[in-house]
């Protein structure tokens, strides 16, 4: 058994935090670059070159890439041989992003209640997807998520009989009802089976994907490259001005489901598409 201690993890988180939040990921600039290479608009092609030199920037000088440094989304792969001491491991992870959001200077975006909506002014507590595998080693992604973004997700019971095509018509409805408000260009997680918790789980799961890297799945790597032509095909474009790229990508994830449904789950993320990991 190894152990890790309350403190490591809290420091790991902390510091993913800020660079989550200030560092593009390598995935992201290249597919942005990419679409800078392929766009026909003028003007879009402008746009791109204002987002890329913005990452820079961040990067460069410790800032934000955006003002909306999101809500903390922790996925955590757990070693079962794996002990974990010095309190709760849930409560090491939230003092990591209280510690990241005061130091780095990010924005506290998280209210205690839904409803009565009083700020927690240290962006706890973070929402958390643990799962429990093989191995002496802690696997954490931290991946915080904007809201102009989340708030374009959307889910759709489908019957089993409805297929593929009642799939590729919602995620293409859902990005078009979208438009400009996710600030594309995009990346589209879509989640398809399991329960409706499930699908959900598996659509933000896909945004993790290094864009670029198609499903291990040719039938679901066939499906992806398909959606995204057709939402390039959409015309909105990046920041909603027309153009060709919309999106740098469209990863499915996907789950053995009941015989009598087809849960099928749809979240976008913005240009930004933070997340970063680390290994314990």
């Amino acid at each position: 058994m190894r152990t890790i201690t309350f403190e490591q993890v809290a420091s790991a988180v902390e510091g993913m935090c800020i660079k989550a939040n200030t560092k593009i990921g390598a995935d992201v600039l290249a597919g942005l670059q990419k679409a800078r290479e392929t766009e026909e608009s003028p003007l879009c092609r402008a746009i791109l070159d204002r987002i890329i030199e913005n990452d820079k920037i961040a990067a460069e000088e410790a800032i934000p890439i955006c003002q909306d440094t999101g809500m903390t989304v922790v996925f955590v792969d757990w070693g079962q041989e794996v002990y974990f001491e010095g309190g709760s491991i849930t409560d090491a992870i939230n003092e990591g992003v209280r510690q990241g959001y005061t130091k780095g200077y990010l924005r506290k975006s998280v209210v205690n209640d839904p409803l009565e909506r009083v700020n927690t002014k240290d962006n706890t507590p973070a929402v958390i997807h643990y799962n429990l595998v093989p191995g002496d080693k802690v696997h954490i992604t931290v991946a915080p998520k904007g809201f102009g973004s989340e708030n374009m997700s959307a889910l759709r019971m489908f019957k089993p009989a409805d297929g593929v095509e009642a799939v590729k018509e919602f995620v293409l409805q859902q990005v078009e009802t979208a438009g400009s408000n996710p600030c594309p260009p995009i990346i589209v997680g879509v989640g398809i089976g399991g329960t409706m918790e499930k699908a959900a789980f598996l659509a933000k799961k896909a945004l993790l994907r290094e864009v670029g890297k198609n499903s291990s799945n040719p039938y679901y790597a066939d499906l992806e490259k398909e959606l995204l032509e057709k939402v390039n095909n959409l015309g909105i474009g990046p920041q909603g001005f027309g153009g060709r790229n919309t999106a740098l990508a469209v990863n499915i994830e996907t789950y053995p489901t009941h015989i009598a449904g087809m849960p099928c789950a749809v979240n976008i993320n913005c240009h930004v598409a933070r997340h970063t990991e680390i290994e314990l």
